[in-house]
């Protein structure tokens, strides 16, 4: 996740607060219509404390919609802002995306944010009006399938919860990216965190998978555990031997694995299953030192 706070100035879009993207969308079009996020209580994220979730206008939607018509016609991509924009009723969500399609004739995909809750809202014929008027991908937020953490993060879902979710917007024929974080379970539960996560990928099959490392955010109840000492860190060789049981737990037809993201100590991008064997050796290498990792004060959220 990248975070860009982004306030409004003369003329431009409608932002308020932190506004949150996948680093895959970089160059989209960001069209806030979310404040904040529909959960905001898991233990290890900050983005969104002291914000309230809300909906915004649909006439503010829509101005931004007509800005980005003017002054974005070079952005192929648009991503619905903020956290769990999914979550949005269907008949305003469709209002949307069909001024986009409008307005943006040239876009070519709309992505957003979902979680456990806005795809059970969501029926298997609604998620397909939405791929039908342009929604292409769901970044979700998985984290661990390890159920025990799952529980102690206060995510809100159980992993078997999260598996049909998956599949079904996979049945709808929209792309699925999703979020692991490496180090969320703490030394005691690591490699089980690893094992139980790759099950999960396994039975949702998408066609993205991020890995993020666990970063430490004052203000949060994972931060403070930590500060009591109750959330011993991984070393970054415990990091790797979590992130090696992880991918080989992961069982992918036709899947991109990433840990390429700022917080990870060592970079990887793997085609699965096709360069399993050889992502396994890399991390094998820099376990035994032949490789270097990140320092500590590179990394970031």
């Amino acid at each position: 996740m990248v975070h860009e706070k982004i306030g409004r100035g003369g003329s431009s879009m409608h932002y308020e607060g932190n506004i949150i993207r996948p680093p895959s969308e970089a160059n989209s079009i960001l069209l806030q219509i979310t404040v904040g996020c529909s959960r905001n209580k898991c233990t290890f994220c900050g983005a969104y404390k002291g914000e309230r979730f809300r909906i915004k206008q649909d006439s503010v939607i829509m101005e931004d919609i007509a800005f980005a018509s003017n002054h974005c016609r070079r952005q192929r991509r648009v991503f619905l802002c903020d956290g769990d924009a999914l979550i949005v009723p269907q008949k305003r969500l469709m209002n949307i995306l069909m001024e986009i399609e409008k307005q943006l004739p040239w876009v070519t995909r709309v992505g957003a944010y979902a979680n456990c809750k806005s795809l059970k809202m969501k029926t298997l014929d609604e998620l397909k009006a939405l791929k039908a008027h342009g929604l292409g991908i769901l970044y979700m937020g998985l984290e661990t399938g390890d159920d025990i953490t799952l529980k102690k993060i206060n995510k809100g879902a159980t992993s078997e919860e999260m598996i049909p979710m998956g599949i079904k917007a996979r049945a709808a024929e929209m792309k699925r990216s999703i979020t692991v974080l490496r180090g969320i379970a703490g030394q005691n539960r690591s490699q089980t965190h690893a094992r139980e996560t790759g099950r999960v990928l396994s039975a949702i099959a998408p066609e993205y998978v991020g890995a993020l490392t666990r970063m430490l955010i004052p203000g949060t109840l994972l931060y403070q555990d930590y500060a009591d000492g109750k959330f011993p860190l991984l070393k970054p060789d415990e990091m790797l031997n979590e992130l090696k049981s992880m991918i080989a737990a992961t069982e992918l037809s036709k899947g991109l694995f990433h840990a390429n993201h700022a917080s990870n100590y060592l970079p990887i991008k793997a085609r699965l299953p096709k360069d399993k064997a050889k992502t396994l050796d890399l991390i094998d290498n820099a376990l035994a030192g032949k490789i270097d990792l990140k320092p500590e004060f590179l990394r970031a959220f």
